[in-house]
């Protein structure tokens, strides 16, 4: 097991994790939460022994193997897939070795060695495993030095994922990947049978891929049985019972209260919305962590709004002489809510660029209202700020009529300190530089945000605000995100961008999730999911069936759980009655009432473990049955 005792690190003169320790079972999935800066990336460079502790212990079993995701690698012009099958380091040391080795009987050993390691199935491995990262057969050969940055971060996953090991360490593999790519990399790490410690901000992949919490806050940490979403009602429940601000604790519920009456309204007819009522109430659960969030964003709302906003008649997008997306013909209405699906390289950035008009149609009408001030946020924004600017002068700049104190307060707002907005820009990093960005266009009153992946390098209480903001905004919002949390809590409808066509998807995100988890990885077509094709219904209702499989299964295990509690309890009461009868300690010998008093703690350990594994079922089997619903 993976043991951190009375752990204590400092950063120069500031003491960053200290009295910290937990035990990681083998077999565990364990994600690795807390705010920026909490010490998240430092304890995964104290496992690898890449920094050390000033005191404490932190032990790894002998022979374990682990394996990392780096997030720097040396630029290389060796081949994407040999770059991945280099991930086998033992597999490439034979390799080297066959090839050196002159003498038959050693190479016959050698080749024996080969075989048990899967050599000769290792390209064949790698190939799947970036076919599920969005990598295309011709992308194997082309050499690492020409993918661009988020392309090598996948790269540098896959070669993780290749590595034979009993630890793996993931810090946020899931930066630079699409929802499909994601929805695959959730399979595949249900299917390792290794130890997991997995740093991520995507709420819905944490909770798929890990079944304990350690999260890191006051310069210490507390291992919680359970994912992210039970971590937080566990912490919500623990904050509830010491804080003294129940007034705003109440404010924040009733925030959220008010969307969910207000959508509610709405449902009748959208499947999207009452599973947009859902996620909402589900928030409501951790309403008391994200009053204490350094973040109160808001986005400005337009003083005058077209109806339509957007309209789209027979258009076709494309490049020079390729057409990517023809036929499109859609509306975007005053405050709709629409997410755009599709797998990578579909089309859904390029749909995106038309909307903003950075890329005019090959053919068809693409007609903006006179008032459709659209406001647009890609990753590639982050690159044209001013980096020699500080935050507040780059606001100053972009709100002229704004005072200074005004500026500073509205990028409070947005989570920047005193400090960090006289800083310039080249200082901030990936998740504040977004910050500014989203800030920016937030200040503009727009009549539609255009968002193309919001969520990158964004820490979960961003996300939150983010969230929270968006239901605020009055205007319309088209999303492109992997962040399924953030759709969840925000959209109305859904768009599937798929086969060069763009057509209204009818399901909502648990249809289309379950969907992709059972067609094969990211090569599965489902270009007639939109037209709503009885193979589409037949998979649907297929998946659901095997949803209420694993709902009885969950039911059958909180029974024999339930009985199981019963016993154990019924048997410590017993040995609890001797204990309380004086008469015991003056008839027993004194080895034999040590025996019944360790029993007793025997039987305590025991009912403790059961009562907290039925809370999780119970807490499991709640979730399932209300999403069924």
């Amino acid at each position: 097991m993976l043991r951190v005792q009375d752990l204590k690190y400092r950063r120069g003169d500031d003491v960053l994790l200290e009295n910290l320790q937990f035990v990681v079972h083998p077999g565990q999935r364990v994600a690795v939460a807390g705010r920026n800066g909490a010490g998240k990336s430092t304890l995964f460079q104290l496992i690898l022994g890449q920094l050390h502790a000033e005191q404490g212990e932190l032990s790894v079993p002998k022979g374990w193997r682990i394996a990392h995701m780096r997030q720097e690698t040396e630029v290389t012009q060796r081949a994407a897939l040999d770059f991945v099958i280099d991930g086998h380091t033992q597999l490439r040391r034979v390799q080297q070795r066959i090839e050196a080795e002159p003498d038959a009987t050693t190479l016959a050993d050698l080749h024996t060695q080969l075989h048990d390691l899967g050599g000769y199935e290792a390209e064949a491995n790698a190939a799947e495993i970036m076919h599920g990262l969005g990598f295309s057969p011709t992308d194997t050969q082309k050499p690492y030095a020409d993918f661009s940055g988020g392309w090598r971060i996948r790269l540098n996953l896959a070669q993780a994922l290749m590595s034979p090991c009993d630890l793996l360490l993931l810090d946020e593999p899931t930066n630079h990947l699409d929802l499909e790519a994601i929805m695959w990399l959730e399979s595949w790490l249900a299917r390792f049978p290794g130890t997991v410690l997995l740093i991520a901000h995507d709420r819905a992949f944490l909770d798929a891929c890990t079944d304990h919490t350690l999260y890191l806050s006051a310069k210490t940490g507390r291992l919680y049985q359970g994912n992210y979403s039970s971590c937080e009602r566990q912490r919500a429940e623990h904050v509830a019972q010491e804080a003294a601000s129940a007034s705003k604790r109440e404010a924040k519920a009733g925030h959220i209260q008010k969307f969910v009456d207000r959508f509610r309204a709405k449902a009748s007819k959208a499947k999207q919305v009452q599973s947009r009522i859902k996620a909402l109430e589900k928030l409501q659960t951790s309403a008391v962590l994200h009053f204490e969030s350094p973040y109160k964003v808001n986005f400005r709302n337009p003083d005058k709004v077209s109806n339509p906003l957007l309209s789209m008649r027979d258009v076709e997008l494309g490049y020079a002489s390729v057409t990517v997306l023809s036929q499109i013909a859609q509306t975007i209405l005053p405050g709709a809510r629409i997410g755009v699906l599709g797998e990578n390289g579909a089309g859904k950035s390029t749909l995106l660029k038309a909307m903003v008009g950075a890329l005019p149609p090959q053919r068809g009408t693409l007609q903006p209202g006179s008032h459709c001030d659209i406001g647009y946020f890609a990753q590639h924004q982050l690159e044209t700020l001013d980096v020699n600017k500080t935050a507040l002068l780059t606001i100053t700049h972009h709100k002229p009529n704004w005072k200074e104190q005004q500026c500073r307060d509205y990028l409070g707002g947005w989570g920047f300190s005193d400090q960090m907005i006289t800083r310039p820009v080249k200082t901030l990093s990936g998740g504040e530089k977004a910050r500014l960005v989203l800030a920016l266009l937030a200040a503009d009153q727009p009549a539609v945000l255009v968002l193309d992946e919001p969520t990158n390098h964004l820490d979960l209480d961003m996300r939150d605000a983010l969230a929270m903001a968006l239901q605020e905004y009055r205007g319309a919002v088209v999303i492109v995100s992997h962040d399924r949390a953030l759709l969840a809590t925000t959209i109305d409808e859904f768009w599937l961008v798929a086969n060069g066509k763009v057509q209204r998807y009818p399901g909502d995100l648990d249809d289309y999730t379950q969907l992709k988890h059972g067609s094969g990885g990211p090569g599965h077509s489902v270009h007639d999911d939109a037209e709503g094709s009885a193979e589409s219904r037949k998979q649907l209702r297929q998946a659901r069936a095997r949803k209420r499989e694993a709902n009885q299964a969950l039911q059958k295990q909180v029974k024999q759980l339930e009985r199981k509690l019963e016993q154990q309890t019924d048997a410590l009461a017993e040995i609890e009655k001797q204990l309380a009868d004086t008469d015991t300690y003056q008839s027993l010998a004194a080895d034999d009432l040590q025996d019944l008093l360790t029993k007793a703690g025997q039987y305590r350990h025991r009912v403790e473990q059961l009562e907290e594994d039925w809370m999780e079922a119970s807490t499991r089997l709640e979730t399932a049955l209300a999403d069924e619903a």
